[in-house]
């Protein structure tokens, strides 16, 4: 069925019509709410809200000045980045920023229709933008709702609607559960056979080499000009660079890079980022947040050089020696020390099978758990864009011609 046909049999004839979405919900501020102390703690009651991502950003013990949404259920909207979330749970409020919105009239307009109807308009926010946007901005948004002029009709396919997407919501809610308890599973798994295969025995024939005998830090230079605009790599776009994209507050638009080549490990080289690591399929350019290891000896593998690094060890071994009080960087001479186990380091046609071996059986559970295009991430990916798909498609109503135009 077309997306006309469906919301034609949906409306069954009823008109719609586009109010300002100032007429059709209310809000207050959240003063009476708002949470005195930071004494948060995963063992008392009421959770402490923001609506941007963190949503829950503790709990609280206080007992005062708590919004019932339990039985009342609420928007909460961020005046300044225009999140929301559904709060059908008792909460306190952690900013005044925000504004707590409810239908101005529950006989007229279900919130629960209003809230994912919100969650289809696109961001507006600009750069450095920091300003209030609900009374200037968001109330005077036009919001389709059916035939307002028949309430008992309109609420019936506002619920309607509501139905259908709180079962998508459920579904994808489920499905993505499933999904992360698996992604969290074989993440387990991963770590657990690194830490079996890059463990050796005291009989095993090993040796350990630091790692600037087997490689060195890159310093040869290129100029942004020279690269195509997916061979830059920032700690921002690390490792979205995998699916040759870029996606970066901070690319530069002229000067002088860190040169990056096919088979080079790239390290994320400020906090918060130490952790990222990503092995070069092609040529490109990075900047000095990233740090650029390159291998030198033919006798040890690139990628089990990859596989040492990517392992929590040298994520703990580097912020330990990071430098830096307010935005800690990597040391990159305490990392070119990282000692590097070699397996039968005496035989290196033995060594290199050894090597691919290793590499072989990590490389598979890195493809499944960390690959932005494919594993299950991706699948993750998928159930959210697919939710997407029919709350945009059961909220997409014909436009009036100002509207349109």
């Amino acid at each position: 069925m077309s997306e006309a046909n469906f919301l034609e049999k949906l409306l069954d004839g009823a008109e719609v019509e586009w109010l300002p979405l100032g007429d059709v919900t209310q809000y207050e501020q959240p003063t009476k709410y708002l949470v005195k102390t930071k004494n948060y703690d995963d063992a008392f009651e009421t959770p402490v809200l923001t609506a941007g991502k963190t949503f829950i950003l503790g709990y609280t013990d206080e007992t005062d000045g708590i919004n019932k949404a339990s039985g009342n259920p609420v928007i909460i909207f961020d005046d300044f980045t225009t999140a929301n979330k559904w709060v059908d749970f008792d909460f306190k409020a952690k900013s005044s920023a925000m504004k707590i919105i409810t239908s101005s009239d529950d006989n007229k307009f279900i919130l629960k229709y209003v809230y994912y109807w919100m969650n289809t308009l696109p961001s507006e926010l600009t750069d450095g933008d920091h300003k209030r946007h609900w009374i200037s901005n968001f109330c005077n948004k036009k919001i389709p709702i059916p035939c307002p002029d028949d309430p008992k009709k309109s609420l019936t396919i506002q619920a309607e609607i509501v139905r259908i997407l709180d079962a998508f919501t459920e579904l994808t809610a489920e499905l993505t559960a499933e999904l992360t308890a698996e992604l969290t599973a074989r993440k387990k798994q991963y770590n657990h056979y690194r830490d079996q295969l890059l463990t050796f025995s005291d009989d095993t024939n090993v040796e350990w080499k630091p790692l600037d005998k087997v490689a060195q830090y890159s310093k040869t230079r290129i100029s942004f000009e020279a690269l195509d605009e997916t061979n830059y790599v920032g700690v921002d776009n690390l490792l979205q660079n995998r699916a040759g994209k870029v996606d970066s507050n901070y690319a530069p638009t002229s000067g002088n890079l860190t040169q990056y080549k096919v088979g080079d490990i790239l390290l994320g080289n400020i906090r918060p980022y130490l952790k990222k690591i990503w092995h070069a399929d092609r040529i490109g350019g990075t900047n000095g947040d990233v740090l650029v290891i390159h291998p030198t000896d033919k006798n040890i593998n690139p990628r089990y050089i990859y596989q040492v690094l990517a392992d929590d060890k040298f994520f703990e071994y580097n912020m330990q020696h990071a430098k830096g009080a307010k935005m800690p960087r990597g040391n990159k001479l305490k990392i070119m020390e990282y000692n590097i186990p070699i397996p039968y380091a005496n035989d290196p046609q033995k060594s290199l099978a050894e090597q691919a071996r290793i590499v072989d059986i990590l490389d598979k559970f890195d493809a499944l758990t960390n690959s932005i295009s494919e594993g299950l991430p991706r699948e993750i990916e998928l159930r959210q864009k697919q939710y997407e798909y029919y709350r945009d498609l059961l909220l997409n109503f014909p436009k009036p011609m100002e509207e349109a135009a």
